[in-house]
């Protein structure tokens, strides 16, 4: 083990790149550092390091004033009973975390603001259109946090934009996705909170019932992070609980024979989403023939539905919150 331990060292220290003193940092900092023998890192090499909470301090905007703002990133859904449940609960408790400070919402999803727009008249801002408005309106730092589940391609966008319009405020921080850290390097284990706080939801199980729940799946590399859910629900010991996608891997052709294995009879499926949408309504519950409910129907497995989203759970809506706060103890930290 140690010999496994001082290899790893030796390559990050080759690769300029160091753990830092997580001890003697804030949780929300907690990351890696480069290598102080490092002198004259890229902006690359320097990019390439920051993990976790990204924050910048724009050296040419040191003298403005503070002002500031709490800028809430979700995808986004058009079902307008859904969205007050779960989106908007969840910002109305980051606002009463931060009463005295501005907090805007702004939806990733393009789509979603069009048919918003069209069908209910009411305008929710892109993330860039929010920023330019908080610009405009002279607030000079931004803590930007994620209703993402996952550090995904949704989360990437949000990242790209800290990287577009960093340099437009005197200091912007991102925070990070629900699931970030996994215990790894003395850091919190991400996945493990989240299980706990998901499974408040749980019905009880017996020997013959499991809970299937269905993500979103993604083309990302950041799928992974399902195999590392489903082996934290293995490991806390809470029953027959599966995770599934619906665009990604493992699919629920992956856990239908696994139910069969285990002699399942009943299934709770129930999605693993901030919003009980589309996907839940209708891939998942819907009454169509190639809906997950009919699917399993048709495989024997008595199926019941749990359509809520993950913003409807209080132990879960919370989790989101500490991530609101962290981007914000980051905006805090180290400015005048």
């Amino acid at each position: 083990m140690k010999k496994k331990r001082w290899k790893k060292v030796v390559t990050m220290a080759v690769l300029g790149i160091s753990i830092g003193a997580v001890g003697a940092l804030p949780a929300s900092s907690a990351g890696y550092t480069l290598n102080r023998e490092v002198k004259n890192a890229t902006p690359a090499l320097r990019q390439a390091a920051q993990i976790g909470v990204r924050s910048y301090d724009n050296p040419a905007m040191q003298d403005a004033e503070n002002k500031d703002a709490i800028l809430v990133l979700s995808f986004g859904t058009t079902y307008a009973e859904n969205r007050a449940a779960t989106i908007d609960k969840t910002v109305a408790e980051i606002q009463a975390a931060h009463p005295d400070t501005k907090v805007v919402l702004a939806f990733t999803s393009h789509i979603i603001i069009d048919r918003i727009q069209q069908n209910e008249g009411l305008h929710i801002p892109t993330p860039e259109q929010a920023l330019e408005q908080l610009k405009n309106e002279g607030y000079t730092r931004v803590a930007v946090t994620t209703l993402n589940v996952i550090p995904g391609i949704e989360y990437d966008y949000n990242a790209a934009l800290f990287d577009m319009y960093k340099g437009q405020f005197k200091k912007m921080t991102l925070g990070t996705p629900v699931l970030y850290w996994m215990g790894q390097e003395n850091q919190r284990d991400d996945v493990a909170e989240f299980v706990q706080a998901i499974a408040t939801q749980f019905p009880p199980l017996d020997e013959t019932d499991a809970v299937l729940v269905m993500a979103h799946g993604t083309p990302h590399p950041a799928n992974a992070y399902y195999s590392v859910l489903q082996s934290c629900f293995d490991a806390a010991g809470l029953g027959n609980v599966f995770v599934y996608s619906v665009e990604g891997w493992p699919h629920l052709d992956t856990v239908i024979p696994m139910l069969k294995a285990k002699g399942i009879e009943h299934v709770t499926i129930m999605p693993m989403m901030v919003v009980a949408g589309d996907h839940a309504n209708n891939d998942m519950a819907g009454s169509e023939e190639d809906s997950h409910k009919s699917i399993l129907e048709r495989a024997g497995f008595a199926v019941t539905p749990y359509i809520h989203g993950l913003g409807e759970n209080e132990a879960v809506r919370q989790l989101f919150v500490q991530r609101a706060d962290e981007a914000w103890d980051a905006l805090e930290r180290h400015t005048k």
